[in-house]
């Protein structure tokens, strides 16, 4: 499908000033470091974002600034508790210039099986194209394979991506039930799996897309073992990535050593960096030296 984001997408995060502003000078740096390593697409207001942590106003300003970086495609995570706050999330996405949104199902009030099928038709219909998240670890709210086949059929879906482990399985499962394209999530924990079960695509942190990008172009060009010698290397930091609570912290404090933006600040309920994982993070970078990123 035309409308259907593949390959590498990386999630970005949101850089903040000290004073926990949005920091707009290093989130064109992000975005330009996300470009020179070649990305097919860029997504904002994910997990990885911090999106549960921004206002609709910085929403837009996001959004806005991201797309008039690249023509590239641009999905727009919707995290919205009802199906009336997500259609509000969607629809100022798809105004924004969004190609696609990522949606979660909603998580406050979990909703029935049957009420999941009905949300992500409803949402749908809004006219911008729907990735479904199936994110069950942060929701609590599982997406069956009966509930992702059922909504294969319906007009404005295009995708899916999983995030529920063991992610090769379900990743299998959804594309011999559904039919639509698959994507991988969890920071790429199980990427090259993931690959070999059918996922046509990738949305990991975006700390590390340049190695990505080496990875899957070896994956690519049938030369495995560089792909998966490369992987090995790199899990380290892909684990400290889904650190509960620090995830977000480790996300942008990689992108300060690198050069990539400014500060690491996050906002609550995300926690700064606590001295083991720090530590834990030094001794990573140490190991593999990535290089610092120069404009």
């Amino acid at each position: 499908m035309p409308d259907t984001p593949t390959g590498l997408i990386p999630i970005l995060a949101t850089p903040f000033t000290a004073e926990g502003e949005l920091d707009l000078p290093s989130l064109r740096s992000l975005v330009e470091f996300q470009l020179s390593c070649g990305v097919d697409g860029l997504a904002v207001f994910g997990m990885a974002s911090e999106g549960f942590a921004l206002t609709a106003a910085e929403r837009e300003v996001i959004l806005r600034e991201v797309r008039a970086m690249t023509s590239l495609p641009v999905v727009a995570g919707v995290n919205g508790t009802s199906t009336v706050t997500a259609l509000e999330q969607v629809r100022a996405a798809g105004d924004g210039g969004a190609d696609q949104v990522m949606v979660l199902p909603p998580f406050l009030a979990k909703p029935s099986p049957s009420q999941v099928v009905e949300f992500f038709t409803e949402v749908a219909g809004a006219g911008v194209p729907v990735m479904i998240q199936d994110a069950p670890g942060v929701t609590g709210v599982p997406v069956d394979v009966a509930a992702v086949a059922a909504l294969a059929g319906v007009e404005g879906i295009t995708s899916i991506k999983v995030e529920a482990p063991p992610t090769p399985s379900k990743v299998a499962a959804v594309r011999d039930a559904a039919g639509l394209a698959v994507l991988g999530g969890q920071n790429a924990q199980a990427l090259i799996e993931e690959y070999d079960n059918g996922a046509v695509g990738t949305m990991p942190a975006c700390e590390f897309t340049d190695l990505l990008r080496s990875i899957l172009d070896d994956l690519a060009g049938g030369r495995r073992a560089e792909a998966r010698a490369e992987f090995t290397r790199l899990l380290p930091l892909i684990h400290l990535g889904v650190r509960p609570g620090q995830a977000w912290a480790v996300h942008k404090e990689v992108l300060v050593r690198r050069g990539i933006i400014r500060t690491a600040t996050v906002r609550l309920p995300a926690r700064p960096l606590e001295p083991i994982t720090e530590k834990a993070l030094t001794e990573v970078l140490d190991e593999l030296v990535l290089p610092a990123w120069r404009r």
